[in-house]
């Protein structure tokens, strides 16, 4: 049938050559061609490998010597964002082993691109700087704030250096020394104070003997007649508007 087509073609003066061969139906081309990827085809058999639409003049691309429509190509090949999970046909950032719409690569938490600061990842989720350490950040035992730089390791917990003062005077430690009483650093006076264990007539601590008298306790030096100054014992004084005095002295005032 084709030779005798081509017979009368040639006998009206019409050339025939072919174009070669379709490498679609792979039957000899004999008037418009398309050449694409080192191969000829009939125009309408240069179709879209999973559409099937007719490629023509439009743009495509080639996938392991396939030609793809270009809405195809980038559909079925093209990486996807790991937010949108559509496309990406432009730029693409890279990051948590996915690949993202520059847009949508931003923190979990409150939806803000990342700055120069970059970001920090927890359990494959990214969050910005100011989230991660709101979230996440050790805090610090004194002010319950973020600790994001310096900080002190006392009483198996952190604090922040300026935080690490006496819980009740705020008094910066000397030298670092300090007193723990319940789980709170103190310094030495509001330690003994928190005990009963300050002097109640100079308010210094008392570390050594120690002589308890009127609901208080004293240095034994300090516990002494409030009107002679004279050094009492325990059990030889009288009180009066609680202070302590000698025999003598409170014969003397108010006997």
């Amino acid at each position: 049938m084709l030779g005798l087509l081509q017979s009368d073609l040639t006998r009206q003066g019409i050339p025939t050559t072919a174009k070669g061969t379709c490498a679609a139906c792979q039957k000899p081309i004999v008037s418009q061609v398309v050449t694409a990827l080192g191969q000829t085809w009939h125009p309408e058999h240069f179709v879209c490998t999973h559409c099937q639409k007719e490629i023509g003049a439009s743009n495509f691309f080639e996938k392991d010597g396939l030609p793809y429509c270009e809405e195809d190509y980038f559909m079925l090949f093209s990486p996807r964002c790991g937010l949108c999970n559509q496309p990406i046909l432009d730029k693409m950032v890279t990051a948590l082993d996915k690949n993202w719409h520059p847009e949508h690569f931003c923190c979990v938490k409150c939806g803000r691109p990342f700055g120069e600061e970059g970001f920090h990842e927890r359990d494959g989720k990214q969050y910005c700087q100011k989230d991660f350490f709101a979230m996440f950040a050790t805090r610090c035992q004194g002010c319950s704030q973020p600790i994001l730089e310096n900080y002190i390791s006392a009483l198996n917990v952190l604090w922040h250096p300026e935080c690490f003062v006496c819980r009740e005077c705020y008094t910066p430690f000397i030298n670092g020394s300090f007193f723990e009483h319940e789980g709170q650093p103190l310094c030495e006076t509001h330690y003994h104070r928190s005990r009963g264990s300050l002097c109640s007539a100079c308010e210094k601590p008392i570390t050594g003997r120690c002589i308890t008298a009127m609901g208080a306790k004293f240095h034994p030096e300090h516990f002494v007649c409030a009107f002679c100054l004279k050094q009492l014992n325990k059990g030889t004084f009288k009180e009066q508007g609680d202070k302590p005095y000698c025999h003598p002295c409170f014969f003397k005032l108010f006997g």
